[in-house]
């Protein structure tokens, strides 16, 4: 049974983490891999013609949306190389530490680096690190060896899956579990299928069970024998990105142990506190509570409920164009908010309205979205936000670049309210959405609040290196990026298959063919 088919649909499931690039990688018949992958959606890409091509009990999916660096196509995941034994690769992170691990690359393992995505970077830091063993055939151990060497090279935020032909499905995740990454696992007639996938809703719409996270510095071989696992990073602080539960992942998702639905209600109940008391502090009253689809929803209600207020669905989404908060370029964004939204002058007209949102990042949508409701005739226009001021870069994989383009940055409570045109705003304090979110786990004692603290749990984050990703990263010059830039990145999700022991695994190397951005054959568009 071909894994093409359920890799693409998980794919789909997890559309919301990329919509710039999308593709897959399956191993076949002697060790074969089959390749498709563009920039598009996966229901524009992956499509049927597409799909029956890619042969192969076992694969690698990956959707991206741009950070750093080019939108090239060269960029979509997963990467390849021939050498050694053959591996396909897919990561979701970025590392602060690109330009002296390129430097190594040149200079010391003599290995070209042909895009500007740190995601070929890693791979080949794994690629070079079992080349070291020398061996004919490889092993468990000396697989666990390289990602050791590999998490002791490199710094940052990786949760990276990869494939190496004719032998089996490996995933790993940073020693201190930035970005999620867990796997599931099936009974079929035949044996036992695997999945490794970013948010464990891919394992549920799949039919997969026993969802578990890839601890913070662990590795795990899926192989025809069975399954390894190993601890092959030094203790470190487990800090996952709280950023996922406040907008990235689907309100359906369980990551780290963390329901994301109940997650936001809990932010939606401590928000409804917060802008209790800084409405009696200026004197508003509120007559009805809309939510900026479709993140904030959860919380949103709750929040409502908690102040017996009237809830309201005010906006009307056009669900055929993408989140704009991953889309690249300010423009675009800005262009696209109203195209999402319709605001309803029926809940709006005459009315103190308060909007709950997930965040307010850059201002944009949030600007557009209140003159919107004033549009409408609504008397006063209050924002709470279920996250804090967002005043810091993010670094390890989500796009929230120039500190120059956060509207928090350099400005107080007051001066954002202005900014973005609302009567007031209120912000969730950062207390407050830690413990909504750790309630639900409270093994985990720290998260990743970058953004909001400017304290990045690696380290290694310099003023230098914070300008230098900031120049590259800057809406006014990102769509100008050649692939010639070293310091990009490719963020986004994987989804991987491995189909019952029999059929997964064949021997051989892979057959390079024609495409001269991975060495792979690429199916796509070819009829």
């Amino acid at each position: 049974m071909d894994a093409a088919p359920e890799i693409s649909e998980g794919l789909s499931l997890l559309q919301h983490r990329g919509q710039d690039a999308c593709g897959i990688v399956t191993c076949g018949p002697k060790g074969r891999f089959f390749q498709c992958k563009a920039n598009g959606m996966v229901r524009d890409v992956l499509d049927e013609k597409a799909i029956a091509k890619l042969i192969g009990g076992m694969g690698v999916g990956h959707v991206r949306y741009p950070t750093a660096g080019s939108s090239n196509h060269a960029e979509a995941q997963p990467f390849y190389v021939n050498s050694p034994y053959g591996i396909v690769f897919a990561h979701n992170g970025n590392l602060i530490d690109s330009p002296s691990l390129l430097q190594y690359m040149d200079a010391t393992a003599h290995r070209h680096i042909n895009t500007s995505s740190d995601s070929e970077l890693l791979l080949n830091l794994f690629a070079n690190n079992l080349q070291q063993t020398g061996k004919f055939r490889i092993n468990e151990d000396d697989i666990f060896a390289a990602i050791g060497g590999v998490m002791k090279q490199c710094t940052g935020a990786y949760a990276c899956v990869a494939m190496l032909a004719g032998f089996g499905i490996i995933a790993f995740r940073d020693p201190n579990g930035i970005r999620p990454v867990g796997m599931a696992s099936r009974k079929v007639n035949s044996g036992i299928d695997y999945l490794f996938a970013s948010e464990s809703i891919v394992a549920d719409a799949l039919g997969f069970s026993e969802w578990e996270d890839v601890k913070p510095g662990e590795a795990v071989i899926i192989t025809r024998s069975g399954v390894s696992r190993k601890q092959v990073a030094e203790h470190a602080i487990f800090a996952p990105d709280i950023f996922e539960f406040v907008y990235f992942a689907r309100p359906d998702s369980v990551l780290d142990g963390i329901s994301v639905y109940r997650s936001r209600m809990a932010m939606g109940d401590a928000l409804a506190v917060e802008v209790e008391k800084i409405l009696k502090e200026h004197g508003i009253t509120v007559d009805v509570v809309i939510p900026v689809p479709d993140t904030s929803r959860v919380a949103a209600l709750n929040l409502a409920q908690k102040l017996n207020l009237p809830y309201r669905e005010g906006f009307v989404k056009n669900r055929y164009v993408g989140r704009t908060f991953i889309m690249p370029g300010q423009q675009m964004r800005r262009k696209n908010v109203r195209k999402k939204l319709n605001a309803m002058a029926l809940e709006f007209s005459g009315k103190n309205v308060l909007l709950v949102d997930d965040s307010i990042v850059r201002g944009t949508t949030s600007e557009e979205i209140v003159q919107m409701a004033k549009d409408v005739g609504a008397k006063k226009v209050i924002v709470a936000s279920c996250a804090p001021p967002i005043r810091h870069s993010n670094v390890y994989g989500i796009d929230m670049p120039s500190r120059a383009e956060l509207v928090a940055y350099g400005r107080s409570t007051e001066e954002i309210a202005e900014a973005i045109g609302a009567d007031l705003v209120v912000f969730q304090t950062l207390p407050d959405l830690i413990a909504s979110v750790r309630q639900f786990n409270p093994s985990i004692s720290t998260f990743d609040c970058s953004v909001f603290t400017g304290e990045y749990v690696t380290g290694g984050v310099s003023e230098e290196y914070l300008h230098q990703l900031e120049s590259l990263r800057a809406d006014n010059v990102k769509n100008k990026v050649t692939v010639n830039s070293r310091e990009g990145k490719s963020e986004g999700s994987r989804v991987n298959g491995f189909h019952s022991r029999e059929n997964a695994v064949a021997s051989g190397g892979p057959i390079n063919g024609a495409d001269d951005t991975v060495g792979l054959h690429n199916t796509w568009n070819v009829s």
